[in-house]
């Protein structure tokens, strides 16, 4: 972990920053009419808008631009009324144009801030620079049996926010941290997928080593291209170490662009590491300035779900621990599974059937929320016959697994199944008297101090009942007989 490594430093700090591009959702892409989706048909969405042919005339797409309010407003950044774009220029075969549209001296939103809480129960404020809007770059394909390169142009003109946080990240964990609430709030609002794996949330960490006390960053290194929280963690941790030792051998750093070796567990180099003056920005002739009314922010305003921190507030206010909640917060299909449970049968039980079987089993068998067969409602059913005392724990776990199964009501299954939970003292008293008669050497065992074999007269009856007594009253029932 990154502590452990600043621990052997105790002289250096990590300062990172991170840049976000989240791919929206939008039915179409940014500058034109194509289908925003992915497609496993290379250049199947492309028009000559998007493949940059010349003379073409890009046209904003409205939605997108909400989009980018929405995650201002949830962000806490300052909408800027009236925004621009630019060209950003570099030569690279997927970037058919030649030029990038994006956002430069007045992106859409600025100075907001990201809360995260971290392992020890702490949280700490993450301060973004901007959130600006621009159009993603296509895929290059390389070859893996020949020395041949293929561009598909599909993912040209898919609608990217950027967002960008100021250098207030100071170690892996709190950029896992930052990323997953960022992600977060991305699925919450519904304006992207948040897929790693497909490019739809990418992050580039830029990180910088100094000795505590200096005034000036160190050089800034920055890691690309890499898609999974935990991979960016390991090559953060990696990173601070590489640098920190260059600087402790009396090296230099160069600033560059490096990636992360999932094989070998290093970041190796890829290029120099471009500066703004290399893209020659200037501003878009053929988009208008965008003027961003009251209007159209109260607007979408409206729109603003419960946020994951408001979310968590609740659980917890619920009675959630705070590990409890933080599970759900980070998966919102299954908090919306906990709070149609909840609303159904409001019960501390569910949350411990939610996580423990209703997890188990998802993993065990390999399926989504989405295809399990015990409902929200069947899981409050059946937490409400526990609750209740209709069935113990034991036939409980039975029902659960037919229910996951077939997906049939857990208080139909326990009537058909004659499975009610036997709780008259009367009938569980003769039961139990008739093991203690029938088992005169254990009982003379059990008192003259072998207290294990407690266990062996409750599993008795419990056999007898066929696990439908109520375990408890045949504890209190044989300590009674026993004594």
């Amino acid at each position: 972990m990154t502590q452990s490594i600043l621990e052997k430093y105790p002289n250096y700090e990590a300062t990172i920053g991170i840049e976000v591009h989240v791919q929206l959702s939008t039915q179409s892409k940014i500058f034109c009419s194509c289908h925003n989706e992915i497609s496993k048909q290379p250049n199947k969405n492309i028009c000559p808008i998007c493949a940059g042919y010349p003379g073409v005339l890009p046209v904003i797409n409205k939605e997108v631009v909400s989009n980018a309010i929405l995650m201002g407003l949830a962000t806490n950044s300052t909408i800027t009324k009236n925004t621009s774009f630019a060209r950003k220029h570099y030569f690279y075969p997927d970037l058919p144009k030649n030029y990038q549209i994006t956002q430069d001296t007045h992106p859409i939103c600025t100075e907001g801030s990201v809360k995260i809480n971290l392992a020890d129960g702490t949280e700490k404020n993450i301060r973004l620079i901007r959130i600006h809007m621009e159009e993603d770059a296509g895929k290059n394909i390389h070859s893996t049996t020949t020395n041949e390169s293929f561009v598909d142009l599909n993912r040209c003109g898919t609608p990217l926010l950027e967002i960008v946080s100021y250098p207030d990240i100071s170690s892996s964990d709190e950029a896992r941290a930052y990323l997953k609430t960022l992600r977060n709030i991305v699925l919450y609002l519904g304006i992207g997928t948040g897929n790693m794996e497909d490019g739809a949330f990418r992050a580039d960490t830029n990180i910088s080593v100094r000795k505590k006390g200096a005034k000036q960053l160190g050089t800034k290194i920055e890691l690309k291209n890499i898609n999974s929280f935990k991979f960016i963690a390991d090559a953060i941790d990696y990173e601070i170490q590489r640098q920190i030792e260059t600087l402790e051998a009396h090296q230099s750093l160069t600033q560059e662009t490096r990636l992360w070796d999932t094989h070998e567990k290093k970041t190796v180099a890829m290029r120099s590491k471009e500066v703004a003056a290399d893209y020659r920005y200037f501003q878009e002739p053929d988009l208008p300035l965008l003027e961003i009314d009251e209007k159209w922010i109260a607007e979408v305003r409206k729109k603003l779900p419960e946020l994951p921190e408001q979310k968590l507030n609740r659980f917890l206010e619920q009675g959630l621990s705070a590990y409890e909640a933080q599970i759900l917060i980070d998966d919102l299909a299954l908090a919306d599974y906990f709070e149609l449970a909840y609303k159904n049968y409001a019960s501390k039980n569910l949350i411990n059937w939610l996580l423990r079987n209703v997890m188990g089993y998802l993993k065990e068998h390999k399926i989504s929320l989405t295809e399990f067969k015990l409902t929200p409602y069947y899981l409050a059913e059946l937490v409400k016959l526990i609750d209740k005392g209709t069935i113990n724990t034991k036939v409980a776990q039975e029902i659960f697994e037919e229910t996951a199964q077939v997906g049939k009501s857990p208080a139909l299954l326990v009537k058909e199944k004659g499975l009610e939970q036997i709780d008259s003292m009367d009938e569980l008293k003769k039961v139990s008297q008739s093991i203690i008669d029938q088992n005169p050497a254990q009982v003379n065992a059990y008192k003259a101090g072998n207290e294990r074999l407690f266990g062996f007269f409750v599993g008795q009856v419990m056999k007898e009942t066929q696990g439908k007594a109520n375990p408890q009253k045949v504890n209190e029932i044989l300590k009674k007989l026993l004594s």
